[in-house]
């Protein structure tokens, strides 16, 4: 469904983005991994066409988003959804109304079809009877949880998650990455995570990918990604300031 090609993106004198290649087929969930300052956001950026690369190409399906613009790009954007790192949402309206935005604002849907859409997923992340609560009354993984109910209510074929669970503890965790496993085995959406949740992590993917100086250095299964010859990938997954990877 998602194919990045060649791409290439700097910022200024800063090389972020070096020759990335990735296939992300129909259906997977697919984590990208790497260090902080590697580019993982900004490939997610790329993917859904908030930054255009320097070089390369970004497909899904068979539309290259580079030469889109307008309307067409648009079309494209509506088939994704995304979880922001810090869940984003609107701090001056209630969980009910945080959720309804995305269809407020891109559908001419009644209210009440609205209501039964919301309600449906905010059953299915667990948070029925919170309608009213804002943000500021929310425990960090009920805010994570709305932030899925919004992202999810436009039924996005793609969804897109930055750090999903940053912040929380081990436990929020396991809780959030086992919810994102349930809706998709029953919604059968396409996902790219970016995460530095390991091992943890790897229980939630089907394809892995690290990204490392701006280019993907290894990709393959969980356990594939944990059997690797490579020292930086080695290095990374142990968390060891030992091997190629300076730890500043």
């Amino acid at each position: 469904m998602i194919r990045a090609v060649d791409l290439h993106k700097s910022f200024g004198s800063q090389r972020v983005l070096a020759g990335v290649n990735l296939e992300i087929p129909d259906g997977t969930i697919c984590v990208v991994i790497g260090g902080s300052g590697a580019g993982k956001s900004c490939l997610l950026k790329h993917l859904i066409g908030l930054l255009r690369p320097d070089q390369g190409e970004v497909w899904v399906d068979s539309v290259e988003l580079s030469a889109l613009r307008g309307r067409a790009l648009n079309r494209v954007r509506d088939r994704f959804g995304m979880l922001f790192q810090g869940g984003a949402l609107f701090d001056s309206l209630s969980v009910y109304d945080n959720v309804a935005f995305p269809l407020r604002e891109k559908t001419r849907l009644s209210e009440a079809v609205i209501r039964q859409k919301v309600h449906e997923r905010l059953a299915q992340v667990g948070l029925s009877g919170v309608d009213d609560k804002f943000p500021s009354e929310l425990s960090g993984g009920m805010r994570k949880r709305v932030a899925l109910a919004r992202a999810l209510v436009s039924e996005p074929e793609i969804l897109l998650f930055d750090e999903p669970t940053t912040g929380l503890d081990p436990i929020r965790v396991n809780a959030i990455h086992r919810l994102i496993l349930d809706l998709h085995q029953l919604l059968h959406f396409t996902a790219v995570v970016v995460s530095h949740e390991i091992p943890e992590i790897f229980s939630l993917a089907t394809q892995v990918a690290m990204l490392h100086e701006g280019m993907i250095i290894a990709t393959g299964t969980p356990s594939e990604i944990q059997a690797s010859p490579n020292p930086v990938v080695q290095q990374f997954i142990s968390g060891s300031t030992e091997g190629p990877i300076e730890a500043n």
